[in-house]
């Protein structure tokens, strides 16, 4: 790491988190938290030119060379001053043609396009691969509430992908293995977790907190033209990995596809390498159905349907939880008390609020296999798993 990568990591973990909380501290007075235009301007102020001052002898110095754990760790630093310039309304993408973040952005396009990722931060910056030192992991504030949404989240995550790693090590071994049922019933375990650490964040996270202190920092931003969507808790292949193995949600579906498509660069590489594996090959749930339409009486397929089913009604629980808890709970409630001209970039990904939760609500269905003849759901298929189980 180059001294000058360091010193602004350092800022990042020290002056930067303080001047943050210091400033969502004066938010918290407001008598409109989502006016903010004019308080706290000398902070605000501090905080931009302390972090153009780093952004400059990075310039400077040109690409560090460091590696991809470090190049990628610096891009979270840029996103982050970024992201926090964006939520003090230093810098608003509906006002701007372009960022007027111009060395920011400049720094961020040139490691970003390296990676081949997106140029601002994405969420495992702040959840699976952000270092921890001394104990202390970056974050955006001191806030409380801000490290429970990023902790349990983390700890979901991982959950996640436990499950959908159970889930891939079957392709090479094939449905039938006798060892299947057992990677089935890992990747249940695993999704039964994430209901577990979401249940905890949902019962301890305070909801006005996370609205206005939190949620803000994922807002959408420009750098350079163009405006990038906030991060999302879901920008990891894992999840997405789980829906087509278990065969619940299909790339060739164009809702789904173009779900995939707008999240790739926000992934890690290894991410996007796995995710693209995953959509060439032939879920599980069609790998049984080709079973049971061959052989309907074969040994092998009672215990694995059974496992299978369950794996696919965890998944089912965990989609539904997010959607009936986080995002009504913690998004929709909130925003119901908003004014009118207050509901702009209330979402990370961007798009009104009316219209992700029509997207988040279709993906609960497929996820859930839901009986909508309106969705190209699995619904009948996997019924037909459990009325066979019934009469076996």
């Amino acid at each position: 790491m180059s001294q000058n990568v360091a010193q602004f990591d350092a800022w990042i973990r020290d002056q930067f988190k303080a001047l943050n909380t210091e400033l969502e501290s004066l938010y918290d007075h407001c008598e409109n938290p989502m006016q903010i235009a004019d308080t706290g301007n000398e902070l605000k102020q501090q905080l931009k030119q302390e972090g153009e001052s780093h952004i400059e002898k990075l310039l400077i110095e040109g690409n560090t060379d460091q590696g991809f754990d470090r190049n990628f760790d610096l891009l979270g630093n840029i996103g982050m001053y970024m992201a926090a310039c964006r939520r003090h309304e230093l810098t608003e993408p509906s006002r701007e043609t372009r960022s007027p973040l111009e060395k920011a952005s400049a720094l961020a396009l040139q490691v970003g396009a390296s990676l081949g990722v997106t140029p601002r931060f994405a969420t495992s910056h702040l959840t699976t691969h952000c270092k921890a030192v001394d104990g202390e992991p970056k974050r955006f504030t001191s806030l409380k509430d801000e490290a429970l949404f990023i902790d349990f989240n983390t700890l979901a995550v991982l959950a996640y992908k436990r499950a959908a790693d159970a889930l891939v090590r079957i392709l090479p071994m094939g449905i039938s293995h006798p060892v299947a049922p057992y990677l089935l019933m890992d990747a249940t375990s695993a999704l039964k977790d994430v209901a577990h650490w979401n249940k905890k964040l949902f019962d301890e996270l305070d909801g006005d907190a996370f609205f206005n202190h939190v949620r803000p920092y994922y807002k959408p931003f420009r750098v350079g033209q163009h405006e990038y969507r906030g991060a999302n808790a879901g920008d990891f292949a894992g999840i997405n990995e789980i829906d087509m193995l278990l065969g619940l949600c299909q790339a060739n579906q164009s809702f789904y596809s173009q779900l995939l498509v707008d999240k790739f660069l926000y992934m890690m590489p290894e991410d996007q390498a796995r995710l693209r594996d995953v959509m060439r090959r032939q879920s599980l749930l069609d790998q049984i159905l080709d079973g049971l339409n061959s052989n309907p009486e074969a040994p092998w397929l009672k215990e694995v349907i059974q496992a299978l089913v369950e794996a696919i009604d965890a998944h089912g629980n965990t989609a539904h939880q997010h959607h009936e808890q986080l995002v009504k709970r913690f998004i929709v409630a909130p925003s119901i008390k908003l004014e009118d001209n207050d509901k702009t970039h209330i979402t990370a990904s961007g798009p009104p609020l009316e219209v992700l939760l029509r997207s988040l609500n279709r993906l609960k269905e497929l996820r859930m296999a839901a009986n909508n003849s309106q969705l190209p759901s699995r619904y009948h298929d996997v019924q037909r798993l459990k009325c066979w189980l019934e009469s076996h």
